[in-house]
């Protein structure tokens, strides 16, 4: 029977995994951009979600169409998949950042590639394929204003899995600043797009429980954008928690809005503590970031900072700086992170000319181990320092130091302080053994495709 004359045709939509989690899978969040896609299937649809790290792969003969994302990390696994399913007759469909920026590669192993948001294609894109047309490319369109219009996602398509919330939601996508290391720009666009406030609350006070999670890359970019949000959410009683730029907070206004609104964590890029990457545009302000902390910290707002190792201008002093500022400022849950140059990125392009890369087996770009050749150290010596630098900033004393330091809230950031340090005691046991995680792969053993 062909796909047109299905009366009900089958969608599956996977969200592949790249190792196991264990218990950890349990305080992950769920895929929005599949719920969205879903959200954006025609009713005569079937529509199945997958989320590989809770769910077997299914057969493919019980679908007509498969769906896969994938950010750069989860490529490798998604291609193996897209092969799988090719073999078994089911065409296949790819999207995500990795595919946006690489559609060539991934049309090596799918039947057809979204490029950007899937929101004004996905119409065009399902009729096609039950009208025997598909396309090779769907490409959305640059956004050219500052609204951003997004279905609501689909939760009950979560039915039977475990996350940490469901109650997930979307205010804004994009980002003007366009760091060098960053995919966010040349995805979402260059410029901050909110979804109506009034929108936005109404998918809040359809949730049945208080805990929410905003998934913007920075909520609060635009705090003209963003203050009616926030002023409606202060009378709903809701506990939530986002990803922002620490400049925000140099407005006293606005930080005290947005602790009155709810808020009991942020997740801030300060990317470096020195050099020239401690100076971001969305990072750099009047007020100097440590003053920041202290004043959001202030707020019993628990703060995950995320720092970066492995810019040009970090030599191996840049270890011991790093652990006196976490020392020092007591950022809640400090996270550190290797350099890693993503396709599509200034960075990628930069390294890729001066032959800087060490290889391209995707499945290893993931903040974890170290993909390219550092300006003033070893690979060794990055990946090294790095390890050290999380086996002493979650030591005991340091833990205890830094929730003593945080006023509010303190035994969930004790709690978050935990779960931090188990991952990193595990870390040091392995690679102190085997540090061959650094090491290069050479240039034949690239992945499939890639």
């Amino acid at each position: 029977m062909s796909a047109k004359s299905l009366k009900s045709p089958r969608l599956l939509l996977i969200y592949p995994a790249t190792h196991k989690l264990g218990w950890v899978k349990y305080f992950q969040l769920p895929s929005l951009s599949l719920q969205q896609v879903a959200a954006l299937t025609p009713a005569n649809w079937e529509v199945t979600l997958v989320d590989e790290s809770q769910d077997p792969i299914p057969c493919g003969s019980q679908f007509d169409l498969v769906g896969i994302t994938a950010m750069t990390h989860q490529a490798t696994r998604a291609y193996e998949l897209a092969d799988q399913f090719r073999r078994e007759g089911v065409k296949v469909i790819m999207g995500g950042m990795h595919p946006t920026v690489m559609p060539e590669e991934a049309l090596a192993h799918a039947d057809a590639v979204v490029i950007g948001e899937a929101e004004t294609v996905m119409a065009t894109l399902l009729d096609d394929f039950l009208g025997g047309r598909l396309e090779k490319i769907y490409r959305a369109p640059i956004a050219q204003d500052d609204r951003l219009e997004i279905p609501w996602s689909r939760r009950e398509i979560l039915a039977g899995k475990r996350y940490i919330t469901t109650q997930t939601v979307q205010a804004s996508r994009g980002c003007p600043y366009d760091c060098a290391f960053c995919t966010v720009t040349q995805y979402f666009g260059n410029r901050f797009r909110y979804r109506a406030a009034a929108d936005i609350l109404a998918e809040l006070r359809s949730f049945p429980k208080k805990f929410v999670i905003f998934l913007d890359d920075n909520f609060l970019g635009d705090p003209a954008k963003a203050r009616p949000i926030l002023e409606g959410m202060t009378e709903m009683g809701i506990r939530w928690g986002s990803q922002t730029s620490l400049r925000f907070a140099e407005d006293p206004d606005l930080l005290k809005l947005v602790a009155k609104s709810g808020c009991i964590g942020l997740f801030v890029g300060i990317e470096s503590v020195a050099g020239s990457f401690s100076r971001l545009a969305k990072t750099a302000g009047e007020t100097p970031q440590s003053d920041l902390i202290k004043r959001v910290r202030d707020t019993g707002i628990i703060l995950e900072t995320s720092l970066i190792f492995g810019f040009d201008d970090h030599d191996r002093s840049i270890f011991d700086k790093t652990l006196r500022f976490v020392e020092q400022f007591s950022p809640s849950v400090p996270t550190f992170n290797l350099l890693t140059p993503y396709p599509g990125t200034k960075l990628f392009q930069q390294y890729q000319q001066e032959g800087r890369l060490l290889h391209r087996d995707w499945s290893r770009y993931n903040h974890s181990e170290v993909v390219f050749r550092p300006k003033l150290m070893t690979p060794e010596q990055l990946y090294r320092g790095w390890m050290e630098v999380r086996k002493e900033a979650y030591t005991w004393p340091a833990i205890l130091s830094r929730v003593w330091k945080n006023p509010g809230r303190r035994f969930t950031n004790l709690a978050y302080n935990f779960m931090r340090k188990g991952p990193n005691d595990s870390l040091q046991v392995a690679d102190a053994e085997q540090l061959s995680i650094y090491r290069p792969v050479p240039a034949t053993e690239h992945p499939r495709g890639a």
